[in-house]
Parts: structure tokens; C-alpha cells; sequence
């Protein structure tokens, strides 16, 4: 896959960032964290400037991201009731549960999605959930591209310093990404706790 995906960066260019930003957001097993260090690396020893880099990684990013919010959209509360009508009981769902979770994504899906936007992996799937909430679609765009900005700047710049040893950012943020979903994984435990103790009262 890394091999794949910096070839074709290489060979085209800032075509080819935009092209790989685009599928790193639709298909998120082509990560960020190759293609943007690698982008700044590649500033180093060819005609391409940071700037070029940082413009065509956001927009592909955002484009990304605008594909998965139009999927969102497709898949409405009305239909997500439907679904919930039929197997709701076996995942001890209701129609209610539906309507608070969208109601907590109406009150902070904004800042949810612009924190997402910096962890791997779950920054390209937010974007599904912000357009099954009808999420405000200028708002959406506002937050998820200073979101995707921020990160792809880091991570450029990060492959600019490091220069032909951009690789070495790998291993760390396999442990950010570690630590970050460990976090998430103990505030979804959390979540299910309190939501079975205000069940049982």
C-alpha cells in the first residue's frame, strides 16, 4: 500500500496528493499519515512547494469528506427508525434512543467533527454521521475544513523537517493512534454503563 501510494504521488504530483487525500477520506485504509509527511518530503528535492501540497491535500480531504456526508444523508433518522423498528430489540434500541443521539449530534456535532478531523481512521468516518444529522452543510464544511487544515499542516511540515526520513513519524502516530482510541474506546464503555444504570432505574 505505501509503496503504491507514493508512486503515484511521485509520478503525478499534486494530482497525485489530491487524488490519494480524496481516497484516503472515502477508503480509509490509505492513510493520512503517509501521504501528507511523504507530500512535505517530496518538497525537498522536487519543484513542488508547501503550500501546493497543504492547498491540494485539504481540498481533496474536504472532497473526501463531502462524498461520506452526501452518504450520510441518504441514511436519515426516518430510515434509521425503520431499521430500528425491526432489530432494535435485539440490540436493546428504541426509536428514542435515536432521537437523543441525533438531538446530541444537533448540540455538538460542530466541535465533534473539527476534533475528528485530527484522529486517523474516525476522521473520515465523522462525516457520515454529521450528514444523517442533516448537520448544517455550510457549518460542516466550515469546521471540517479547519479541521482537515490544521492536521494537514502538522503532518507536512512534519515531512518537510524529517526530509528523506519522514518514515520515522510511522511509529508515532501508531501510539497516538493507539492512545486515541483507547480514550474512545473507555468513553464509549462509560456511555453504555450510564445508559444501562438510568435503564435499570
Amino acid at each position: 500500500m505505501q509503496s503504491w501510494v507514493t508512486d503515484i504521488m511521485e509520478q503525478f504530483g499534486y494530482l497525485g496528493v489530491f487524488l490519494m487525500m480524496t481516497l484516503e477520506n472515502v477508503f480509509p485504509p490509505i492513510p493520512s499519515e503517509i501521504v501528507l509527511p511523504f507530500g512535505g518530503f517530496l518538497t525537498t528535492y522536487t519543484d513542488l512547494t508547501v503550500i501546493g501540497i497543504v492547498v491540494t491535500a485539504t481540498l481533496g480531504s474536504v472532497i473526501g469528506a463531502m462524498i461520506l456526508y452526501c452518504i450520510g444523508l441518504l441514511v436519515d433518522v426516518e430510515r434509521l427508525e425503520k431499521i430500528v423498528e425491526r432489530f432494535g430489540h435485539i440490540v436493546k434500541i428504541k426509536k428514542v434512543d435515536i432521537h437523543k443521539a441525533d438531538a446530541w449530534f444537533d448540540k455538538y456535532g460542530y466541535w465533534t467533527v473539527l476534533f475528528c478531523r485530527m484522529i486517523p481512521l474516525v476522521r473520515s468516518l465523522i462525516s457520515i454521521p454529521a450528514g444523517m444529522s442533516n448537520m448544517k452543510f455550510s457549518l460542516f464544511l466550515f469546521f471540517t475544513t479547519i479541521g482537515t487544515l490544521a492536521w494537514n499542516m502538522i503532518l507536512i511540515s512534519i515531512g518537510v523537517i524529517l526530509g528523506e526520513n519522514w518514515e520515522d513519524i510511522l511509529g508515532f502516530m501508531d501510539v497516538y493512534s493507539y492512545i486515541v482510541y483507547l480514550l474512545i474506546f473507555i468513553i464509549i464503555v462509560a456511555i453504555i454503563i450510564w445508559y444501562i444504570r438510568n435503564k435499570r432505574k
